[in-house]
């Protein structure tokens, strides 16, 4: 597959395609777009075939959207957060591509001079250096998520990432937690969802078995290196090892989570489902029963097909079935399900 930019970018690897599908058949990973991610997240990332950003969801200040963080490499005790500031339009019900940044002149300098000050020793750096102009630019755009997003697949990018990147926002999928991301997951032809520990306490593994779709679970290593993945940045380690011994650490790990191509010979199809008949007008305040909200679209909506041909129980893109809050787009007649989170 191509490496995240310039192939499935148009001016840079912020700017995801909505329209060139993968390969049917590949490994799905789902995620927030992520600030300098950590070490557990980016090896998640590697080790799948694509990366659908969830830029649809709500925004969590308490989460890494917004931040990561940081450790001297001589003491990797002496931590600190690296944080872009940011405004949310919408207060809490602001999506993660609404947030904006706050001041992003002073913000991009701070981030510069902290990277720097960090890592600005290991021998390293100058490849990190070289690559982080394109974060830095897009604190250009006012927009947190093109940034964050950025650092990810700046950090795929020097790992030598061979995947594809799309945009949760630009892919049709239903409400619900779990049935929201196995439709993601679905549209694009996956014949695995990898997920991460987070997720898998929460995920309801039937709408991925109704699409034939296998549920892996992403199991890091622990000690060593490993240690403190779940708090630092995966840079801190980056700059450590260097691009090409973490990249080897990283390919080890992912072909620990792949399974052979000849169980999915044969993709199972999204199937449209009868809409609702015991809700004929649903709305968030008389929303729909439960089975319906997770089966079937709302009446009046089309079709459309997935990139293996799947026909999908609903128009893409919406027309009349959805309404604009501000920047965000959300569907008439359904609960709100923007809490939807992947990990």
């Amino acid at each position: 597959m191509p490496r995240t930019s310039p192939s499935s970018a148009t001016a840079s690897p912020a700017a995801s395609s909505s329209l060139d599908l993968p390969e049917p058949g590949g490994l799905c990973a789902i995620h927030q777009p992520n600030f300098l991610p950590r070490l557990t997240t980016l090896a998640k990332l590697f080790a799948a075939d694509y990366w659908i950003v969830l830029d649809d969801v709500q925004f969590t200040r308490r989460d890494y959207q917004h931040r990561a963080r940081l450790a001297d490499l001589d003491d990797p005790a002496r931590q600190q957060w690296l944080t872009i500031p940011t405004r949310l339009p919408q207060r809490r019900s602001t999506l993660i591509r609404d947030a904006v940044i706050n001041e992003p002149g002073p913000a991009r300098r701070r981030t510069a001079g902290m990277l720097r000050q960090h890592f600005g020793d290991s021998p390293h750096w100058p490849a990190l250096a070289q690559a982080l102009g394109l974060v830095l630019d897009a604190f250009t755009t006012g927009r947190t998520a093109v940034v964050t997003e950025t650092s990810t697949r700046v950090l795929l990018d020097l790992l030598d990432w061979r995947g594809q990147v799309l945009t949760s926002s630009h892919l049709p999928a239903r409400p619900g937690r779990s049935q929201r991301l196995a439709d993601l997951a679905t549209v694009t032809g996956a014949r695995a969802y990898l997920c991460g520990t987070g997720g898998m306490t929460y995920l309801d593994p039937l709408p991925f078995t109704d699409q034939g779709i296998d549920v892996i679970p992403y199991q890091a290593p622990a000690g060593g290196l490993w240690q403190q993945s779940r708090s630092l940045s995966a840079a801190h380690p980056l700059m450590q090892l260097g691009p090409e011994r973490l990249a080897a650490e990283l390919r080890d790990i992912a072909s620990r989570h792949r399974i052979p191509r000849q169980r999915h010979a044969v993709m199972r199809p999204l199937q449209p489902a009868a809409p609702p008949t015991d809700c004929t007008h649903p709305s968030p305040e008389n929303p729909p029963p439960r089975s319906a909200r997770t089966s079937s679209p709302p009446s009046g909506s089309g079709s459309a097909r997935s990139s293996t041909g799947a026909v999908l129980p609903w128009s893409w893109p919406p027309t009349s079935g959805s309404t604009s809050t501000g920047t965000s787009s959300v569907r008439k007649g359904w609960p709100d399900e923007r809490r939807v989170q992947a990990d």
